[in-house]
């Protein structure tokens, strides 16, 4: 493939629900632009962009992956970078990657199916970054689907910007073609996305007249010279449409919907036509970052002739095909063996070959023009995310789309002894190419963690290690971090007395056990001893039995919290006594005050904040009821959406990723942190007791 300019490039995000025919529309549009000679399934596992063996298994994209193709239109040959990415939301880290170096997007809508959650997620995604789009429906051939009902409803979810260019050609109830709004054109298809003229059926008239008035209306509202003359009447011309088009699809001001079949290939033409002619360039759009030297914000065009900088967007980490870095030209001219500069790292990196991936297959090229996306093999300190410059005196960063801050969270154990190094090595990898995974080593409650967007995407990385790299992992619930601490003042002694020849072991302290008030901390220690009963030498020794004990507390072996210890009397032997023994002794009295003194199971509570649509926001609450949360608030962002501030059990939040997709359709999010510590109800302090017993069994 050649290296084409800027102004002929086309970066092209394909979003949607799962299942919603993405991998098959660009499986089509791989097949009609001669990429392949026979289109691939997703039922079959020989898609281009679904080559990860889980995605096989699954038949589901996990990750994204690159198809560039080649357009051969009118006038012009343009070079069309297809992004296909995962619609279950388990993997939005992945899409929210593809966004983030993609100029446009096309949703991939299911006729049959209509709206579904990941199609209002697309869209939310396109208003967030401004990005120019197409609705693509698909699954036309499907004689229970209704184009015209599908419009309808995305008018009325989505607005007036929504504007059908084609509506479809049925005969005996079988898709068969269909009539182009500007055109005013019938089209029947041949076979896949070839077509002959045909007469405009005399059942379509109407609607047909209804979208191209809509349509004028949209076009003359571009330009006052267009307005005056949609009043007088006039005609435009079909360059005037696309020009006017262009204009409004690249303002975010008008959205086309296109239609067609993944399976049969049919209006592939007309969509990669609609990229074409429609969909900006990299030449403009600016791409958004950070002067590394001064902070202040920078913006760049890509422009081929300025120096070189490219962002990694994306890495692919596979024992079978090895390590890729995708990375986009922002600037200039990528070439191989180029020594560029990480901004982020502060390190050069030497650049080896240049290639051009599709799906997982690799071709070597010589060189990238600005705009372009491309792959580097074996970067050496190179992460997603990080920038590469050519001139070290210009550091700059680009910014990355904001990727999901994972919430879902899950302990894991190593099934053969033994194999915890090659799963350390494993994760690593995994880590590398999932920016929503994070491991955590919780010491407190010796367990591991590995935490992810949902419980999907945990089990897949658990089936991950397994194929990848021969190592199996256990998933199963966390234990939560409970703490103890006292309700009430008591007094008791402690004496520790041991007699085995020789010297013997004497110490005894009369200690004072109260809460502190202070959750936040493990203890305080404080001494009033009077005439000498404990010789001040000594202190250190007691604070030190009391600081090991509020490690692990009587109840439950959870750490102690909010004891206030005092030391007022005792006694000593002058040469039996020992730092050892009144530490003992300091021991003693805590084991057996603690438990006099109306000890308690603490559990952590979070502030919660669940977003969802209106609808839901009764379901939400009364969700929040039985998982014993406490709503203190409820605001609107104006789009539909309420926020829900609660606070509840960190235990209770387990599973609610799941959960919360369930009752919202998908359409709910939440985001927690730590808040404090409370006394747990009864039945749950006793459940915990309960459980340590169990496991110290």
């Amino acid at each position: 493939m050649k290296a084409y300019e800027t102004k002929d490039i086309r970066n092209v995000v394909f979003l949607g629900h799962g299942g919603a025919g993405k991998t098959t529309v660009i499986e089509a549009l791989a097949y009609i632009s001669g990429v392949t000679s026979r289109p691939g399934k997703v039922a079959d596992g020989n898609t281009i962009s679904d080559f990860d063996k889980e995605e096989i298994k699954r038949k589901f994209s996990i990750s994204t992956s690159v198809v560039p193709i080649e357009f051969a239109d009118e006038k012009e040959t343009v070079k069309v970078n297809l992004l296909d990415t995962p619609g279950y939301f388990d993997f939005v880290g992945e899409v929210e990657e593809a966004v983030s170096v993609a100029d446009a997007a096309v949703i991939v809508v299911n006729c049959k199916s209509g709206i579904e959650p990941g199609t209002r997620k697309a869209w939310e995604l396109c208003e967030q970054y401004r990005l120019p789009r197409i609705f693509f429906v698909t699954n036309m051939d499907d004689d229970d689907a209704s184009f015209r009902e599908l419009t309808i409803k995305l008018t009325t979810e989505f607005g007036r910007s929504i504007s059908p260019l084609q509506i479809p050609i049925r005969e005996d109830g079988k898709f068969v073609g269909y009539v182009n709004v500007i055109k005013q054109k019938g089209r029947k298809y041949t076979t896949a996305s070839n077509k002959v003229e045909v007469p405009v059926p005399e059942y379509v008239q109407k609607q047909l007249e209804t979208a191209r008035a809509s349509l004028m209306e949209a076009i003359a509202e571009t330009s006052e010279e267009l307005m005056e003359r949609y009043f007088e009447g006039d005609e435009f011309s079909p360059e005037e449409i696309y020009d006017a088009l262009r204009a409004d699809v690249q303002t975010c001001n008008l959205v086309p919907v296109v239609m067609g079949s993944g399976i049969a290939a049919q209006g592939m033409n007309y969509l990669l036509q609609c990229i074409n002619r429609y969909f900006p360039s990299p030449a403009d759009r600016e791409c958004v970052g950070k002067d590394m030297a001064t902070g202040e914000r920078f913006t760049a065009k890509c422009n081929s002739d300025a120096s070189t900088s490219i962002l990694v967007f994306k890495t692919i980490v596979d024992p079978f095909i090895g390590k890729y870095s995708l990375f986009k030209v922002v600037t200039g001219q990528v070439k191989a063996d180029m020594t560029l500069y990480n901004t982020i790292k502060d390190q050069d990196e030497k650049l080896g070959k240049i290639y051009i991936m599709t799906g997982k297959d690799v071709k070597e090229t010589e060189l990238l023009n600005a705009g372009d996306i491309g792959a580097l093999s074996k970067l050496s300190v190179t992460q997603t995310g990080d920038t590469l410059v050519a001139q070290r005196n210009a550091p700059v960063a680009y910014n990355m789309a904001d990727i999901d801050t994972p919430y879902t969270y899950m302990a894991y154990t190593t099934v053969t002894k033994g194999d915890d190094d090659k799963v350390a090595a494993g994760f690593a990898k995994l880590l590398e190419e999932d920016k929503t995974l994070r491991l955590v080593n919780d010491s407190e409650n010796r367990q591991s963690l590995v935490y992810g967007i949902g419980e999907q995407q945990l089990d897949i990385v658990k089936s991950k290690l397994e194929d990848r790299y021969k190592v199996k992992i256990e998933l199963a619930k966390p234990k939560f971090a409970y703490r103890e601490t006292l309700r009430k003042k008591v007094e008791v002694r402690g004496k520790h007395k041991k007699q085995s020849g020789g010297h013997g072991q004497y110490g005894d302290v009369l200690m004072e056990f109260e809460p502190s008030g202070d959750l936040t901390t493990a203890y305080v220690f404080e001494e009033r001893v009077f005439g000498g009963s404990v010789p001040k030498n000594y202190f250190p020794a007691v604070e030190k039995g009391i600081q090991e004990c509020v490690l692990k507390g009587p109840m439950a072996g959870y750490p102690v919290v909010g004891l206030k210890a005092t030391l007022t009397d005792g006694s000593y032997h002058p040469v039996d006594s020992s730092e050892m023994a009144f530490k003992m002794a300091s021991t003693l009295a805590f084991k057996e005050g603690f438990l006099k003194a109306n000890p308690v199971i603490l559990e952590p509570i979070a502030a919660l904040k669940v977003t969802v649509p209106d609808a839901f926001t009764g379901d939400v609450m009364g969700d929040l009821n039985r998982r014993r949360g406490r709503v203190l608030g409820m605001n609107s962002n104006h789009h539909g959406k309420q926020t829900i501030e609660a606070e509840i059990p960190m235990s209770e939040l387990y599973g609610y990723g799941t959960d919360i997709r369930s009752m919202t359709g998908g359409l709910g999010h939440f985001e927690y942190e730590f808040a404090r510590y409370e006394q747990a109800p009864t039945d749950v302090q006793n459940a915990v007791i309960a459980a340590a017993a169990s496991e110290e069994e």
